[in-house]
């Protein structure tokens, strides 16, 4: 039986792009999904540093513990404050990526300190507990006691995240609502996996994407399941897709990249989320890849994206602290 080899990878022309992929292959291998966690974290966490930009001058950052129950746990967490705080009451809660088995405070702490640099909003990063030692659903219960102490102390949040942290956020969204607790007042998020299907569209026209591909975003479910089959899965807590309706979800901004595998996930997304009359906009960045969050200060590309990120954010800030939550409707026609 003759084995074909895998379809050509969909690549970017732009040079910038082309640049920041081969800058991460210099320093994350493409294969490394297939090293031991401890191996792939160990490329993963040196990566990250060699692509951290500086830390603005205008924002500094706190260390500190959310105590959890059930497992009794403490989570570590940092806050990101601007030196202005022009936001004051309004937090974005974000949760990083990495395929629910790498990441941390370190790995994204260039993002967020950018986002606070760029709003004035404070930002809070948790290191939510890992796949494959932690379990479904370990990392939502993470967040959700991470959203909890936030808003006990009377926090307006946003809840945000990138890649699989963009699946967290929902997840926590879809929670909330379940629980009939409080919501966050909005939905940051940037090329999310939804868990969509793996049969048609983004998830086989760019199953051999630079930076992710469908096969290592298959790996990444089961590790965080335990082998779970992803088709007869129907959770929507692991896989957000599956819920039945989205009434009453906070509005949502949410930003794709054009060549990843999990690009129509959240164009699904927000045609549901609009469908069921939640204020929802849908932006796909042309030539970006997936984890172009980390190449905002080598392309022209990204930085435009990670800046309407940024104006959204704000945006959202203050049209809810008043009560009119309305702000996509301005956002439609860009």
């Amino acid at each position: 039986m003759t084995t074909l080899p895998p379809a050509p990878h969909p690549m970017p022309t732009d040079p910038e792009v082309l640049a920041y992929i081969a800058r991460t292959h210099a320093f994350y291998p493409a294969d490394a999904y297939t090293f031991s966690a401890e191996e792939n974290r160990a490329w993963y966490n040196r990566y990250a540093a060699e692509m951290r930009g500086p830390m603005p001058a205008e924002v500094s950052t706190t260390d500190f513990n959310i105590a959890a129950l059930g497992p009794q746990r403490a989570i570590p967490a940092r806050r990101y404050r601007h030196a202005q705080h022009q936001h004051a009451g309004t937090v974005l809660l974000y949760l990083h990526g990495g395929g629910f088995l790498l990441g941390g405070l370190e790995s994204h702490a260039d993002a967020c300190s950018g986002f606070c640099a760029a709003t004035g909003i404070d930002v809070v990063a948790i290191a939510y507990r890992l796949a494959p030692e932690h379990q479904h659903p370990a990392q939502l219960d993470d967040v959700q006691a991470a959203f909890a102490y936030l808003h006990s102390e009377g926090a307006r949040v946003i809840v945000g995240g990138d890649s699989a942290g963009g699946n967290l956020a929902a997840a926590l969204c879809l929670r909330q609502r379940a629980q009939g607790g409080p919501m966050p007042i909005g939905q940051l998020l940037i090329y999310p996996g939804l868990a969509g299907d793996t049969s048609r569209g983004s998830y086989v026209s760019n199953a051999y994407a630079p930076m992710l591909t469908t096969a290592e975003s298959a790996m990444y479910f089961g590790l965080r399941t335990g082998g779970m089959d992803r088709d007869s899965a129907s959770d929507p807590e692991l896989m957000p897709l599956k819920a039945a309706d989205f009434l009453g979800m906070p509005p949502a901004f949410v930003v794709t990249a054009d060549i990843d595998p999990l690009r129509d996930d959240g164009r699904i997304y927000v045609e549901r989320l609009q469908a069921d009359g939640v204020a929802a906009h849908y932006r796909n960045e042309p030539e970006l890849v997936h984890g172009y969050l980390r190449a905002r200060h080598m392309s022209g590309r990204a930085a435009a994206s990670f800046a309407a990120m940024g104006e959204a954010l704000v945006q959202l800030a203050e049209e809810c602290k008043i009560g009119k939550p309305k702000w996509i409707a301005s956002l439609r026609s860009q």
